[in-house]
């Protein structure tokens, strides 16, 4: 009996307690119609229910804004000013001109930067280079007038010195400079109210005459040389990015100048990180933020450059964002965030339940994944990024690449950015995009997908693979690789250690951004999407002293990085993959890849034989002098491989050849120089 009459004191008690804000709904003829949470702009569009009869209008302030309108049946709507950071709205319902019952109030958190906007504009005169700041925007939400610009040299980036800077001022005339190379300079604006933005420039010297870069369509020389090391943290170890900082001098010491890290952003434990619940925060289990800026620092200390894997396509199902739809259904803020179908259930592509496609036609949907972008390459120095799914928002909203790709590069015009989509698609290099998978036009569908299913077919599907890609080529570089996120079982797992030498030679002769994944220097065998622990870095078939003399070799030979390709028919087509890539003066470079068990013989074009590639012609891995027999043949053995360069006139020694049968060139074993 005492129990219940506790009970019911206690229900009493708070029904006391409620009785204020029930009665002042009961009293509020209007309430918001959805909740309120964060917001990706200063203009927002409120929306307000009104009790039938209640009100002739609404009176709707914020911070930064007051405004009264009419209501229209049973609701009312305005455009509402929303200042950086809390914003507290009220609504209050006008009968006639007077408040009529009690207002209703809600808070918005504005996460966009309230600041102004930096943007460098260059002129070159016959004698001069003007860099002016007169495009520089005020600050959306509360705009002051700018009280500075100021001009610098962006540190350790220029090839020559830029004589009058630093320098303050709306515009700086700058002298020509006459050293070759690509040139930064950053302005930084400040308003009256102490906040400031920056934006850089970049122009070059080529042949010591001035040219004005155009990051819309233009990439940086740097990523014509990348060679990227894709990082997956965790499979470095359990302290993730802690243990890919003990892994850099290793790195660096493969000739990888390009780390790609796989999403660092914040995901679910059990999720690779595809998986974004927050795309501001690094993820506890990869180490934390302290940890992201000793790796970027370690790695640009060393030369290496770094990329984010960025997911821009979706959000995870637990983000607090798709929980609260989960929740609320049309009344959540984050309703309209989300790619939903007529009946409005979410959406999203293939299998993947658990990641829901982003609404890229709502602006702040547009504006979030700007800021996000951008937070880290003002914030960290990153230097691009590998947009996950590019072909996603590029489907439903085509004008957003560009957008958000001419902001980034307002703050680092020579960031690399790389889409996961095919790189036969032109749209991707007129959205400011460098380079593209090597995909076909079908959707995910690696280039080479079947050319190594069958051994007697490899060579033939190669070459059909990369004639096809260059008929449909557009202006990006094309992003090759063996393995990758997304490629299931390793190379080597599925086709050997002796396919998998011929085929990394294959990945760094050719033109284009060539990638090694995850131990792929050491023969590791796993699959990305499956549990499987740290990496062991022992080198049981020495691929990694392979893979480095491939990419020492391509960084010594102009021809190997290249755009030109020219795919050969020398014969044994179902064995031999031959190519030649040109350059000026030397020539270029001839590679004969033999993808068979068995030795093959490779006829030169006559051309080839009438330009003087008969004889004279430098291994480029061994250094040995070789020539072919007067038929212009060569024998490869099994799995074999010649980088072979041809050399000038004047420099022509009497051939060494390795060994010399009738008719044919072979390597010996234990021979000197012998790369068989």
């Amino acid at each position: 009996m005492r129990s219940r009459v506790i009970a019911s004191c206690r229900r009493l008690a708070l029904l006391w307690a409620l009785l204020p804000s029930i009665a002042a709904a009961i009293e509020a003829p209007v309430a918001f119609s959805t909740g309120a949470g964060d917001a990706w702009t200063f203009r927002k569009r409120i929306e307000v229910a009104v009790r039938p009869g209640a009100c002739d209008a609404v009176a709707i302030t914020s911070p930064l804004s007051s405004t009264t309108v009419p209501t229209r049946g049973d609701h009312a709507h305005a455009r509402i000013r929303l200042d950086a950071g809390d914003n507290r709205l009220q609504a209050q319902c006008l009968a006639e001109g007077a408040p009529r019952g009690q207002p209703v109030v809600q808070h918005w958190l504005v996460r966009a930067r309230d600041v102004p906007i930096a943007r460098v504009r260059l002129r070159i005169t016959a004698t001069e280079i003007v860099l002016d700041a007169g495009a520089s925007e005020l600050a959306p939400a509360r705009p002051a007038p700018l009280s500075t610009c100021g001009w610098r040299v962006r540190a350790g980036a220029n090839p020559g010195p830029l004589p009058g800077l630093p320098a303050v001022g709306k515009q700086v005339a700058l002298a020509r400079p006459t050293v070759d190379g690509e040139y930064f300079v950053t302005l930084r604006v400040t308003d009256a109210a102490g906040r400031f933005d920056e934006s850089t420039a970049m122009f070059r010297v080529r042949r010591g005459r001035t040219e004005i870069f155009g990051p819309a369509h233009e990439h940086a020389a740097w990523i014509d040389r990348a060679i990227v090391y894709g990082v997956e943290p965790l499979s470095f170890g359990r302290r993730g990015l802690a243990d890919v900082i003990v892994r850099l001098p290793a790195i660096k010491a493969l000739g990888v100048n390009t780390l790609w890290l796989t999403p660092i952003t914040d995901a679910p434990d059990e999720d690779f990180g595809y998986a974004v619940t927050d795309q501001f925060r690094v993820r506890d289990a990869l180490g934390g933020d302290a940890e992201l800026r000793e790796l970027i620092a370690q790695a640009h200390a060393d030369g290496l450059r770094v990329v984010l894997d960025l997911v821009a396509n979706h959000l995870s199902e637990q983000h607090p964002y798709f929980a609260d739809t989960a929740l609320n259904g049309r009344s959540s803020p984050y309703y309209d965030f989300f790619q939903r179908v007529r009946a409005g259930a979410a959406v999203h592509y293939f299998g993947w339940h658990n990641l829901e496609n982003l609404n890229f036609d709502s602006p702040e949907v547009q504006r979030m994944i700007i800021e996000a972008s951008a937070r880290w390459v003002r914030d960290y120095d990153v230097d691009g990024f590998r947009v996950d799914a590019a072909w996603g928002p590029r489907q439903r909203a085509p004008d957003f690449w560009p957008r958000w790709s001419a902001e980034l590069k307002r703050i680092k015009p020579d960031l690399m950015l790389l889409a996961e989509a095919s790189s036969q698609d032109g749209y991707y290099s007129r959205s400011g995009f460098a380079a593209a998978y090597d995909w076909t036009e079908k959707l995910g569908q690696w280039a080479w997908q079947n050319a190594f299913a069958d051994e007697r077919q490899t060579a033939e599907r190669l070459r059909s693979a990369l004639r096809d890609t260059q008929a449909r080529s557009s202006s990006l570089s094309v992003f090759r690789f063996l393995d990758n996120n997304d490629s299931g079982p390793r190379f080597i797992t599925q086709h050997g250690v002796e396919q998998t030498r011929v085929a990394a030679a294959m990945l760094l002769t050719l033109p284009g951004i060539p990638a090694l994944y995850s131990g792929d220097d050491v023969g590791a065998a796993f699959e990305p999407y499956r549990p499987h622990g740290p990496l062991q870095w022992d080198d049981p078939h020495g691929l990694r002293a392979w893979y480095t003399r491939l990419i020492a070799l391509r960084a010594r030979l102009p021809a190997l990085r290249s755009r030109q390709l020219h795919v050969l028919d020398t014969g044994a087509a179902d064995q031999i993959l031959a190519y030649l890539r040109p350059a000026e003066g030397d020539g270029g470079v001839l590679v004969l890849l033999n993808f068979s068990g068995t030795d093959a013989s490779v006829s030169l074009p006559m051309e080839m034989i009438r330009t003087g590639w008969r004889t004279n012609m430098v291994e480029q891995l061994s250094g040995a002098h070789i020539a072919a027999n007067d038929d212009g043949a060569i024998i490869l053995p099994a799995y074999g491989i010649r980088i072979l360069q041809r050399l000038p006139e004047k420099e022509r020694p009497a051939p060494r050849v390795l060994a010399r049968g009738r008719g044919r060139i072979e390597c010996r074993k234990r021979q000197p120089g012998c790369t068989d």
